[in-house]
């Protein structure tokens, strides 16, 4: 007897069977077809490729990916391929700055090291020096009594050399301070003071503040006037070659013999340098009475 709320399904031959499930297999072979195009999984181009629409609905090929089938997309774009080239410099620009910033701090290692021994050394160097050589006047009889001469400083140099007097500090004298010279060949036989400023000199011949002690490695530089307060040095140009000097302290003497003479400007300060050996430097206005240079006799120790 039949049960009562059921269908029956058809009876179908086998040739009308086949075709049904061909037509739902090819129903579902689009279904998916679209999907992997919408995924990108598979090129257009390609999707009749990758199943055949023929052969058994039963036991025919299905739909999946296969070595010979291409990603959508194609080549890059020229989006891509600016972006890939942006970040290739960006790389490099890293890099460059990274070994370049290890260049800069050895730099500065290397400066930083050479000031620190620098720094370490002791230096006699003043930070402000003097710009003109000491013993300047105008010369006696002209325009009153002889004076300072201003004018020959430089007058963008002024401030410096008001600077350089402002900072002198005179040492606590020792027993190896020049305290005299004597310079057989032109009657020479004065005091020696320390310092060569215009009150100093009044007083004999001044040892310049700084400069080295008699029979000391270094420069000892003498001044004294031609031409006023005693003419001490007026003939420091009859000075020759192989000429002695002595210089008396307060337990020794130092015999040093003459190399040089110079006339130079009142600008060259450079005479004032210290020396790599014991050296002495005499100092005085030039010509006579005329005063606009400068004498300067140079000698070497030569025994103590």
């Amino acid at each position: 007897m039949p049960v009562m709320g059921r269908h029956n399904p058809p009876e179908l031959s086998e040739s009308e069977l086949r075709r049904q499930l061909l037509e739902r297999r090819r129903a579902d072979r689009a279904r998916r077809l679209r999907r992997f195009s919408q995924d990108g999984e598979l090129a257009a181009s390609q999707a009749a490729a990758a199943e055949p629409p023929q052969g058994d609905p039963l036991n025919g090929p299905q739909v999946h990916p296969t070595p010979g089938l291409r990603l959508a997309g194609g080549a890059p774009s020229r989006l891509d391929r600016a972006l890939l080239v942006v970040e290739i410099l960006a790389v490099l620009g890293l890099v460059y700055i990274f070994f370049n910033g290890l260049s800069v701090l050895d730099n500065l290692n290397k400066e930083l090291s050479a000031a620190f021994q620098l720094g370490g050394e002791a230096s006699a160097a003043p930070l402000i020096g003097p710009v003109v050589l000491p013993s300047g006047h105008t010369p006696p009889g002209q325009s009153g009594a002889a004076r300072p001469n201003e004018a020959e400083i430089p007058e963008h140099l002024r401030p410096q050399m008001q600077a350089y007097l402002a900072s002198l500090q005179a040492p606590t004298p020792g027993p190896e301070q020049a305290l005299g010279i004597r310079i057989e060949r032109i009657g020479v036989n004065a005091p020696v003071v320390l310092g060569d400023d215009w009150e100093a000199l009044k007083r004999g011949v001044g040892q310049h503040i700084g400069s080295a002690n008699p029979g000391q490695t270094g420069n000892l530089v003498l001044s004294g006037h031609n031409d006023i307060y005693g003419e001490v040095f007026r003939h420091l140009d009859e000075l020759q070659p192989g000429d002695e000097i002595v210089i008396f302290t307060a337990s020794r003497t130092y015999t040093y013999k003459i190399v040089e003479t110079r006339i130079v400007v009142p600008t060259a300060v450079e005479v004032l340098a210290p020396t790599p050996q014991a050296t002495l430097t005499l100092i005085s206005c030039y010509p006579y009475r005329v005063d606009t240079q400068r004498i300067v006799v140079i000698g070497e120790l030569s025994s103590n």
